[in-house]
Formats: structure tokens, C-alpha cells, sequence
């Protein structure tokens, strides 16, 4: 039967077949209609080309080279994406207007509507759409419908490259004017060449414009009521003080006048009380001014006001005095009178400083300069008694005992210095005469004694009472007078004429100079101690610093000896050394401690890393740029001693530096994420000449880094150098104020490190 040929008659239908509909030609996958390139035939039947009859060998459709060559690197096809769904929900917005007559009404010719015309790339429709405008009376919102609208009659239709800003676009009969584009539209017609013109200003509406002016309220100041009852609350008892001066000397019998002027906060009233002096020849009046308002020009009235029979009120008045017209220095008239305002009180000068922010002058000084005393020439002494007793007669009519010093009395009582002493021999039956000097230390008078002496006919006794020695050649008004550092071994004392030689001294003498080296010149000490040494009172002294020589010697010969002699160690000793172990090797206690230090200085390490210089690495673009100079160069010694430690922590020279470089990426990502304005600070100063100008251009001034500024103890810890970059400061001279110039939105970008 297959050999019969394909006529009417010769064919037949296989009766088992009931399916007979046609194999579809697209699959749908993701969404997307996909070719298929094989399929049954009618009904689902495989067909015959598919059937194994027709397979060869050499069939170049089922050869898979693969087989014969291996396997080869597949290209991969690029992504299709259809138009639809390329372009899905992106249009291109145009706002614009077009002017609609009105007839028919007094109140407008025509008015301006508002529209937004629509492009949608997906399929190349354009709808109108009006916003809506509350209480407009027109029907707004889609004025025509969306799809594709013909441009002329031959059948072309609008599309997004006739489209332009400032361009008339007529559709079924209204002709739109486009005065502007969004963002979007503006890039999409750049990206395909095309370039939008500048953005136009909308028309108004004449109408909306009438609606508005006339919908404006009138507003008019009228100035606040002056609340008599609210001052009396707040200011009541609050009044300004000043002194002030009136100097009324042109007039005749006239003088200068102190007043006191006080301005009542209350009600705005001034009044004016006069200071009398005593034995002023004035009588005592409360008050030279009463309580009243006080006005700048007492005699400005009207030419009208009929003065004679009626009293000016404050509508003839134009300004009276206020707070803001009083201050130290100032000069006011009252009344005509012509005051002077030299001080003022506390509470005057906190009011002006919190209330007026006004700070009051310092006072002024008005009191003369008075001469000063004529010095009053002090008497001769006359001889009779003490000069300081004299001297009292003439100070007060009623004399009185000169002070005493109470306190010198009371340390220094029942103590006194004892010299042996001989005439300054003229005649020679007087040498053998000996006097005892006894020198009171509470109030420094001298006594004279003689002892007698056996059958010599010299009586002896009292021969100086209590007296104060003057020396010879002083000042009789002004005295000096002897003191224990004038006597000496061999000192010549004269005492009213007669001289003395100090022969000798008891040992308290000595032991008193010891006690009190400052009073007494070294001379004098080193004379008197030569004298104790010879008579032979210095032997237990002597003695004590012998004892204490031996003292000394003995133990410098034990310590020579203790450094000479060496113990061997135990065997346990030896023993814990080597494994280590409560050794007492210094050696080996150096090495522990220089352990200790270096586990201390890790230990001050931070845990956390910081980047490189504080930055971290990002892939954004930012139009303010900043550059970092390095550090400059600091050497930094240990200071740490081999049995020291750090007593806290001190942050090292690296970490000073992350620390500031980090702060400097903070400032930076405030400047640009947070448009965050840096307050002005002077330009740095570079050599001899400050940086104050901006260099010209556009280009965008980058962000200077100054150098990080080391504490004193940021050498502490470790020796760290630092590179040093001299031209850093000529080339990075600008500062963060900079940035307070106008910016756009940006973001960050790595750091340029210079």
C-alpha cells in the first residue's frame, strides 16, 4: 500500500486516530513566549522524519562533533530582554500649559492650565494628565486618553525624539507648550544625543492671581497697650541709682552740688535727692526734684499752648528720659540743670548688663587729689633720757611708754651673753683692771660690771646699768646700736668715750652662735671658736668628733671587706637558677623585668585596627576631595627605665596618629552624608604670609589635614619615627572652612594621600 499513489480513492485514514488538532509553535517560559524548533505532527503523532528509517550516518543534523573532537568552550548568548519589558513603567514627563479662552465673563479672557504630558517608552503612547487644583471648577485629571497619537494626516505618529523643553505640541487641536522635564527624561534624551533646552517659568493665571490678592487679609500694627498693673508687678521697688554731680559755679555763690538721681522702672519717673555734707551750711531738704516724669527738653511747647493759665501734660511733650539715656560719663539735663552722672550701683549695672546688654563705665573719680602732708621735722634730741622717750613727747600731747617687743621678751628671758673685757690701757695702773659685759638678748641692753680686786684700792661693782650701746659715728636721731656680732675675740668697743677690748667669753656665748648661725658673720664664729679651742672648753666636742671618725673609718673598712669576700652558692641555689626559680642572679633579674616590660607595652596596645591612616575603603565618588600629608618627623626615645613602669596608659605616636586620621574621615563623612557646615578658622600661616585667598577655578578645594600635634608623654612607651614631608604645608594650605562654600549632594571616595 505504500507503493500506491497519493489520489482520491488510494489513500486511507487509520480509524484508530481521534485526535486531529494542530501542535502548538511557542512555548511560554518566565513569562515569555520561546520558538519551539521540534514537535509531533497532527493529533500528537511523532512524525516520520523523526522515525529511525531516516537516520544516516553522515547526517550532519544528528552528528554531534563532539564525539570526534571533545567538547568545546560554549559562548554564552546574551541575555534577551524584549522592549516591553525593558522599558516597563519609564516614561518621559513633560510639564506644560496651553491657554484656554473664556468668553462671556468680565472677570477673565482666558486662563492658564497646568498639564504634565506623559511618554510611555514601552510602547510609544503619550497621555495628558491636569493635577488637580482644589476649588477650580474645571473638570480635571486625564485629558487625553492614552495611546499613540498622529502627528500629521499621512499616519505618522509623536515619538520621544520630536519631543523638546520649550517646544508647541499640538494635540487633537490644543497646542501644548513644554516649559520643562524631570530629571529621568533629561538624562534618557541625553544618553540618546539629544540635549533639552533650559527649563521655562510658568505664566500665571490672571484669575488665580486676582483670587489671591483679594483673599489676602490687611494686617495693621498697632502698637501694644502699655499695661500700668503688669510694670507695678514685675518692676515695683526696682530702681536705677546713679551719682551725679551739679555744677552750678556760674551762677553767683554757686558750687559743685552731689546728687543722687533714681529712675523708677514702675512708671518711668525720675527723681532727684541731694547729698549734704557736713557743715554744708544747707538746709537738710528730702528731695530737690519730686517724682515725675522727666522730659529731654523742658522748655519745647507748642506756640499755641496757652501757657498762662494752663500746666503742660504729656501731649505737649515729645521724649522724656529713659533707661537707654543714662550711663557712667553721660550728661543730662534736669530741668535745665545741667548733671554730671559719674557712678552708679550693683544692681544698676547687672540691669543695663542683663536687660539692655550694656556694660556700665567704671566709676569715675571726682575727689581731688589732696596734697600730701607736709613732713614734719623731727626735734633734736636734749639729752635727757632714752631717745625713744623723748622722741614719744613729741607725736601726742598726752606721751605714752614706748612698745616694747613682748615676743622678743618672752623667748629671750634670763638670757644674756657674757664678755671679758680691758681698757684700751692709757695709763698703766689700769691694766690690770677686768670688766664683765653682759649683753641682754630680750632687749638688747648692755651691763657693765667690775670685780673688785684685792688691795689694788679699786672699788669694784656696778660700773654700766642696763643701757643701750650706740655706736660710734651714728645718726643721734636715727642710732645704731651694738649687737652680739660686734663682739668678738679682740673686738674695740667704745662705750661714751672709752674703749674697750673683749679679752674673752663664756662657752654659752659659743653654743648660741652654733644655735643661730645667721645672725653672726662667719668671721666672728670661726674668731670664737678659735678662743673656746684654746682655753680648752671644746674638749667633749673633741672628743665626739674623734669617736665619730673611727665610727666612719670602721665601716668603710667593713664594706671593703664585705665586697671583697664572694659565697659559692648552695647546690639548691644552683639548683633553682637553672630551672629558673626564685634565682637572685642580676643577670637574671634584668632579663625578668626587661620580660615584664615589653609584656606591659604590648599590653597598652589597642585590640582593635585601625586602616591604614584612618581611612576606609569605599568606591563612591565625592567632589570635595581630601588630602593627607604625613605626620611630621618626631624621634621619640624610651624613657622607661629597666626597673620602671609605665604608671597608666599613654597612647603611642601610631596611635595618636590613626586616632586623628580617623577623626578626620568622621569630619569627612559628616561634610558630605550630612551636609554638615565646619565653622571658619584661620588659614594656617606658612612661612612669613598667611593663606587667606582661594586659588581660581571651578576645581573643588580638597580638605586639609594638619599635622597630628604629640603630647609629652607620647614617648613613654616605644620608639617610633615618622617620615617628614617638607613641601606637604606649601601644597595642602587650605583649610575645612572651605567647605561651607555652595555644594551639591555627593557622596565619599578614598582619600588621596599625598
Amino acid at each position: 500500500m505504500a507503493g500506491l499513489p497519493k489520489l482520491p480513492g488510494y489513500s486511507f485514514t487509520d480509524p484508530t486516530i481521534m485526535r486531529f488538532h494542530l501542535p502548538h509553535s511557542f512555548d511560554i517560559c518566565n513569562g515569555y513566549k520561546m520558538p519551539r524548533l521540534t514537535g509531533p505532527g497532527i493529533g500528537g503523532q511523532p512524525l516520520d522524519v523523526d522515525s529511525v528509517g531516516y537516520f544516516d550516518k553522515i547526517d550532519p543534523v544528528r552528528y554531534d562533533p563532539s564525539l570526534t573532537y571533545g567538547r568545546t568552550r560554549s559562548v554564552p548568548a546574551p541575555q534577551f530582554i524584549p522592549h516591553f519589558a525593558q522599558y516597563d513603567k519609564k516614561c518621559l514627563t513633560f510639564p506644560a500649559f496651553f491657554k484656554q479662552s473664556v468668553v462671556e465673563s468680565p472677570d477673565e479672557y482666558y486662563r492658564v492650565r497646568q498639564v504634565n504630558i506623559i511618554y510611555f517608552l514601552e510602547d510609544d503612547t503619550i497621555t495628558v494628565m491636569e493635577p488637580r487644583v482644589n476649588d477650580s471648577g474645571l473638570n480635571q485629571g486625564k485629558l487625553v486618553r492614552r495611546g499613540k497619537i498622529q502627528k500629521f494626516d499621512d499616519g505618522t505618529c509623536w515619538h520621544w525624539k520630536d519631543f523638546d523643553v520649550g517646544k508647541d505640541i499640538a494635540i487633537y487641536g490644543v497646542v501644548y507648550h513644554t516649559i520643562d522635564c524631570d530629571l529621568f527624561t533629561r538624562e534618557y534624551m541625553k544618553s540618546q544625543g539629544l540635549i533639552m533646552g533650559e527649563p521655562e517659568e510658568m505664566p500665571p493665571d490672571p484669575y488665580i492671581q486676582n483670587r489671591i490678592l483679594s483673599s489676602q487679609r490687611h494686617m495693621s500694627k498697632t502698637p501694644a497697650a502699655d499695661d500700668i498693673m503688669r510694670r507695678f508687678l514685675e518692676y515695683d521697688g526696682k530702681v536705677l541709682k546713679f551719682n551725679a554731680l551739679w555744677d552750678d559755679r556760674d551762677s553767683e555763690y554757686g558750687e559743685i552740688r552731689r546728687l543722687e538721681i533714681r529712675y523708677f522702672l514702675a512708671d518711668d519717673t525720675v527723681a532727684v535727692k541731694e547729698i549734704n555734707e557736713k557743715n554744708s551750711g544747707r538746709d537738710p531738704v528730702p528731695q530737690l526734684l519730686k517724682k515725675m516724669k522727666l522730659p529731654k527738653v523742658w522748655t519745647e511747647q507748642p506756640v499755641t499752648y496757652p501757657s498762662c493759665y494752663l500746666e503742660r501734660s504729656d501731649a505737649e511733650v515729645n521724649e522724656y528720659y529713659q533707661p537707654k539715656d543714662f550711663y557712667v560719663g553721660a550728661t543730662i539735663f534736669v530741668l535745665g540743670r545741667r548733671v554730671f552722672l559719674y557712678d552708679c550701683d550693683k544692681f544698676t549695672r547687672n540691669y543695663y548688663r542683663k536687660a539692655l546688654c550694656y556694660e556700665q563705665k567704671p566709676a569715675i573719680q571726682i575727689q581731688k587729689k589732696e596734697k600730701p602732708p607736709v613732713e614734719r621735722p623731727m626735734p633734736p634730741h636734749d639729752g635727757l633720757g632714752s631717745l625713744e622717750d623723748s622722741l614719744q613727747n613729741t607725736l601726742t600731747v598726752l606721751p605714752k611708754a614706748p612698745r616694747k617687743d613682748v615676743l622678743r621678751q618672752v623667748l629671750n628671758a634670763n638670757k644674756r651673753l657674757r664678755y671679758e673685757m680691758m681698757y684700751d690701757v692709757v695709763h698703766p695702773e689700769d691694766a690690770i683692771r677686768r670688766f664683765v659685759l653682759n649683753y641682754s638678748l630680750s632687749d638688747g641692753t648692755c651691763t657693765i660690771l667690775e670685780p673688785p680686786i684685792r688691795n689694788s684700792g679699786i672699788v669694784g661693782g656696778k660700773y654700766l646699768s642696763p643701757n643701750l650701746l650706740q655706736k660710734p659715728g651714728s645718726d643721734p636721731l636715727d642710732p645704731s646700736y651694738y649687737t652680739p656680732a660686734d663682739f668678738y675675740i679682740g673686738a674695740v668697743i667704745e662705750i661714751f668715750k672709752q674703749r674697750f677690748i673683749i679679752i674673752g667669753a663664756d662657752l654659752f656665748v659659743y653654743r648660741y652662735m652654733q644655735a643661730n648661725p645667721e645672725k653672726f658673720p662667719c668671721e666672728v664664729i670661726e674668731n670664737m671658736r678659735n678662743y673656746m679651742y684654746k682655753e680648752g672648753l671644746l674638749k667633749d666636742d673633741i672628743d665626739d668628733q674623734v669617736e665619730d671618725n673611727k665610727e666612719s673609718e670602721k665601716k668603710k673598712m667593713r664594706d671593703a671587706i664585705g665586697k671583697e669576700i664572694k659565697d659559692d652558692p648552695t647546690f639548691m641555689e644552683t639548683c633553682m637558677k637553672q630551672m629558673g626559680v626564685g634565682s637572685t642572679d642580676p643577670e637574671y633579674d634584668a632579663k625578668l623585668r626587661q620580660k615584664q616590660l615589653d609584656e606591659y607595652e604590648k599590653s597598652l596596645l589597642h585590640s582593635y585596627q585601625v586602616p591604614p591612616h584612618g581611612i576606609q575603603q569605599t568606591v563612591r565618588t565625592c567632589s570635595l576631595p581630601v588630602t593627607i600629608g604625613d605626620v611630621k618627623s618626631t624621634d621619640c626615645s624610651t624613657l622607661v627605665g629597666n626597673f620602671q613602669m609605665a604608671p597608666k596608659h599613654v597612647d603611642t605616636p601610631e596611635e595618636i596618629s590613626q586616632k586623628y586620621y580617623a577623626d578626620v574621615y568622621r569630619r569627612q563623612q559628616e561634610v558630605c552624608n550630612d551636609t554638615k557646615q565646619i565653622p571658619c578658622q584661620p588659614a594656617p600661616k606658612i612661612g612669613d604670609e598667611w593663606v587667606s585667598d582661594r586659588p581660581s577655578g571651578d576645581k573643588p578645594t580638597p580638605i586639609m589635614v594638619n599635622p597630628v600635634e604629640l603630647t609629652e608623654d607620647a614617648c613613654k612607651v616605644k620608639m617610633v619615627r615618622f617620615s617628614n614631608e617638607v613641601d606637604r604645608c606649601e601644597r595642602d594650605k587650605f583649610d575645612l572652612c572651605e567647605l561651607n562654600l555652595e555644594k551639591t549632594t555627593c557622596d565619599c571616595t578614598d582619600y588621596a594621600k599625598c
